[in-house]
This record gives structure tokens, C-alpha cells and sequence, in this order.
């Protein structure tokens, strides 16, 4: 009998250490790693025989909503490192008064030549949901009983094209960026079924100092047709960098068709260079980050040839 008991009580101090150490856990992806934000740097040689050296600023996922001050105010200082070109991959926005912090969050990086595709979070509000669910199921399925957008997105695409940032949701159009031209092209969300690449389809323009395509969700199926029509670096978000990572193993699911290895970072996408960004935010019903630091990226382009 007295053995028994003394089995239960392992029992029950296993079981205080497991929840202890999962709270911790818990505590320390919302709280320490959701707010430890980092700028990833890259130099990359996609530009043009002597073109000169180009700063791409890279931001995508914020999922903003008005109180994530510390969020604001990181976006916010990354003008410091003066840009010539900030593109933003969508899902800025998770709260129907968010347009505004997103806007002061930008701040002077505004004034600066830019461009940008919506993400389903700009249209669609986050659902409570099991925030385990996307480790089986991808995220599309939400969307499918979701006709009409309550959130501004409009108001927040007005904002940036009021700024002079191109609106490449199934568009193309060219921008001066550090001096110099470049030619751009970008589709809509994939993952909501609005993007139109034959909208956009074509050879990039030969005479561009830097042939760029935005997507919100690295599609294999977009990717594919942007590296085939010649453009040079491909820029895109959604993925999270899969938000809950394992040590050793990184990435679980991507919630797209993108593979594991490509979830974030840069990579060689054929002849092309792309660059899936881990995101700035996390849906407010999902507050966590697990050896998956949300970033932007820093992208130096330099000729091809250099």
C-alpha cells in the first residue's frame, strides 16, 4: 500500500513539472518571443549589369490590431535603414481599427517608393479557433462560408496608393526605386482563390534594373509562372515561417504549397531568387511564437554580375 502511494506521488510531481515547464513554455511564446523582433539581412545579385546597389525592404503578417505598441513601434524605427523600396506582402491588418496603428506603424517609411498585394487578413477578420488545427488542416477551409470583407482594406489600400505605394494585387506597373527602374508585377491572395496571374502574365521587361514579383502565399503554381516570365526576385509572406517550430527540425506545416525548406528565408526558386518572409504578427487568437522570431527582412541588391 505504502509502495502505491509512493507511486502516485511521483506520479503527481511528474505531472507539476510537465505543466510547469508547458506553462513556461506557454508564457514565454506569447510573451517574450511574440514581441523579440529581428531584421534578417541578405545581399543578393539579381540587378542588372551595372546597376547600382538597391535596399528592399521586406514586411509581411503583421495581423495588427491597436494595442500591439511594441510592434508599432519596431516597424516604425526600421526607416533608420534607409530603404529605396519597401514592399509589403499583405495580412497587415486583424482588427477593423487596425488601418490606422498600421499606418503610424509605417510612419516615414510612406514617403518612400513602395508596393504591396492584401493577404485574406486585410479582407477577413480572424475566428477563435483550435490553434492546433493548422498542423492537419490548411487555413483555406475558413474562408469558405466568408463572402463579403469586414474589414477596411480598402481604406488601407487608399492609404498606401495615397502615398504613392503601387497597388500590385493582379497588376503590373513600374516604380524609381534608388535612381533607378523597376518593373513589378503581383496577384492577389492565392489562399482565398483571388489571385488572376493571367492578368499579369508576360515577359518582365527586359530594360528594368530589377524585375520584381509580390504574393502574399508562395504558391508553387504562381512562383512558376513568375520564374518562367523572367522575373528576378520573387517576394512573398503568409507562411509565418510556421510560427511553432522544433529545435533541429524547424518548420512543421507552411499552410500552403510551398515545401518545409522554403517556409521562410531566402532560396533559389529556378532562375529566380525568393525571398518567404516569417511575418510580423501572430492572429490575435493564436498570440504565440516558438523558435520562430517574428522579422522583417533587409534584402541588398547588387548587379548580377558583381
Amino acid at each position: 500500500m505504502s509502495g502505491q502511494r509512493a507511486g502516485l506521488r511521483r506520479l503527481g510531481r511528474t505531472a507539476a513539472a510537465v505543466a510547469a515547464v508547458g506553462a513556461a513554455g506557454l508564457a514565454y511564446a506569447s510573451v517574450v518571443e511574440r514581441n523579440w523582433f529581428r531584421l534578417r539581412r541578405y545581399e543578393l545579385p539579381v540587378l542588372s549589369p551595372g546597376a547600382a546597389p538597391m535596399r528592399v525592404l521586406h514586411l509581411s503578417d503583421a495581423h495588427l490590431t491597436p494595442g500591439r505598441r511594441m510592434l508599432i513601434d519596431w516597424v516604425r524605427g526600421l526607416e533608420r535603414y534607409e530603404p529605396d523600396l519597401v514592399v509589403n506582402t499583405g495580412d497587415s491588418l486583424a482588427h477593423p481599427d487596425a488601418v490606422e496603428p498600421f499606418l503610424e506603424a509605417l510612419g516615414p517609411l510612406l514617403d518612400r517608393p513602395g508596393a504591396f498585394v492584401f493577404g485574406s487578413n486585410d479582407m477577413f477578420s480572424p475566428r477563435f479557433k483550435n490553434p492546433a488545427r493548422y498542423l492537419w488542416r490548411n487555413s483555406t477551409a475558413d474562408y469558405r462560408d466568408r463572402r463579403e470583407p469586414d474589414l477596411p482594406w480598402r481604406e488601407l489600400g487608399a492609404a498606401m496608393e495615397k502615398a504613392g505605394w503601387l497597388d500590385l494585387n493582379n497588376r503590373t506597373g513600374t516604380l524609381s526605386a534608388g535612381g533607378q527602374r523597376v518593373a513589378a508585377a503581383g496577384v492577389h491572395d492565392s489562399h482565398i482563390g483571388l489571385d488572376r496571374y493571367d492578368e499579369v502574365a508576360g515577359p518582365a521587361p527586359s530594360d528594368a534594373a530589377l524585375r520584381l514579383g509580390v504574393l502574399h502565399s508562395p504558391e508553387p503554381s504562381n512562383l512558376d509562372r513568375f520564374e518562367a516570365d523572367g522575373y528576378d526576385l520573387l517576394l512573398a509572406g503568409h507562411t509565418h515561417g510556421g510560427q511553432v517550430c522544433l529545435p533541429l527540425y524547424g518548420t512543421l506545416v507552411t499552410n500552403c504549397g510551398i515545401d518545409r525548406r522554403r517556409a521562410w528565408g531566402l532560396s533559389r526558386y529556378g532562375r529566380a531568387h525568393l525571398h518567404v518572409s516569417g511575418g510580423l504578427g501572430t492572429s490575435p487568437y493564436a498570440p504565440v511564437r516558438f523558435c520562430c522570431r517574428p522579422e522583417a527582412a533587409l534584402l541588398e541588391l547588387v548587379p548580377a554580375d558583381a
